[in-house]
């Protein structure tokens, strides 16, 4: 597995980190991972709430002296049910 790409949204307000988060994820493959450093407490909010929407998930969230670290996977395209 290769390293995760990281995201630098310290010092930028909501919504901001979600929408950098959203931006690097677009187009890639189910299973890649992305870590978020992000300084607004309300990232520990939105980018759950923005994973469960792209189908992906959190891996972890730490906090440091103030910086959350946010680690999430992408998943796939949710299943469409055929009749």
């Amino acid at each position: 597995m290769s390293d995760p790409v990281v995201i630098d949204a310290r010092g930028h307000r909501c919504p901001t980190p979600s929408l950098k988060l959203m931006k690097a994820m677009n187009g890639a493959v189910p299973g890649s991972r992305f870590v978020l450093l992000a300084t607004d407490p309300m990232a520990r909010i939105d980018v759950p709430f923005l994973m469960s929407q792209k189908n992906g998930r959190i891996i972890a969230v730490e906090e440091t002296g103030g910086l959350l670290r946010l680690t999430v996977e992408t998943g796939g395209s949710p299943d469409v049910p055929t009749d």
